[in-house]
């Protein structure tokens, strides 16, 4: 299938505190022709499965970690192409969601199409009882999260409902989760205004969506199923509580279709 390629028209630049260490962090993300890639220091890691080296609560590409909402957002922007230079090997926390990302990736160049191999059959993959079924289709998304013991299920037409519907969605946190995560050092760069706080009776502070924890899953997992390549609305996906493992997995699936 022969699809568009857009990378930024120009450089573009974001500081924060790395989502989990908290350390300050300066993004530029540069115009690129050979895919999508992080840079620290003199590593250039491309964003590919095989690079995954971690995916606990987050999904980290050789030593650079929380890679998912950048990833999220180029694919909600239809970026194929960029250069992620980093000063600091994590990427920032920002608002806790993909808006930051999304609202500097705007001004885009177009670069000669490129083919993509779909594949010919539905993928599946399970971890416990989460799972992911893609099959090639027109960018249906539909994601099924339980919060408060309620299925809370988001659908989205990728990528036009994305910047709207899906990349204001903070990341998570379980109210009694909190202390025992900022012990163990994660977490550090967030805040109250960061993230959607879950309660053991409801919501810990006032969300941006009343479905919000089950959007930010979505958000994480468009972002590792682009590290596969394959433009978002190409797919159609169907996810149950799959977090990043399960996602990195089911882009390998994808990548795999390349390979035969």
């Amino acid at each position: 299938m022969r699809v568009p390629r857009r990378t930024v028209a120009k450089p573009v630049r974001l500081t924060g505190r790395g989502l989990h260490s908290g350390r300050p962090v300066r993004v530029t993300v540069h115009p690129g022709d050979n895919g999508i890639a992080f840079r620290h220091g003199e590593a250039r890691i491309p964003a590919a499965p095989e690079a995954v080296t971690d995916t606990t609560r987050h999904t980290t590409l050789g030593d650079v970690a929380t890679v998912e909402h950048i990833m999220s957002a180029f694919s909600g922007m239809e970026i194929t192409d960029a250069e992620v230079e980093l000063s600091y090997p994590e990427l920032p926390a920002l608002d806790g969601s993909a808006a930051d990302f999304v609202g500097v990736l705007g001004d885009v160049d177009e670069l000669p199409p490129q083919d993509v191999v779909l594949p010919d059959r539905e993928l599946f993959v399970e971890d416990g009882d989460a799972w992911i079924r893609v099959r090639p289709g027109t960018g249906h998304w539909t994601y099924t999260y339980e919060c408060f013991g309620v299925p809370q299920t988001v659908q989205c037409v990728m990528s036009d409902e994305y910047i709207s519907g899906i990349s204001r969605a903070r990341t998570i946190a379980h109210a009694h989760e909190v202390t025992a995560l900022l012990a163990s050092g994660l977490g550090q760069g967030l805040d109250i205004e960061s993230v959607v706080l879950i309660g053991p009776d409801g919501y810990g502070n006032e969300p941006r969506y009343p479905d919000e924890p089950a959007r930010h899953k979505l958000l994480d997992l468009v972002g590792d199923l682009y590290l596969s390549g394959i433009p978002a609305h190409c797919l159609d996906v169907t996810a149950h509580r799959s977090g990043h493992t399960a996602g990195v997995r089911m882009a390998g699936l994808l990548v795999s279709v390349y390979a035969g």
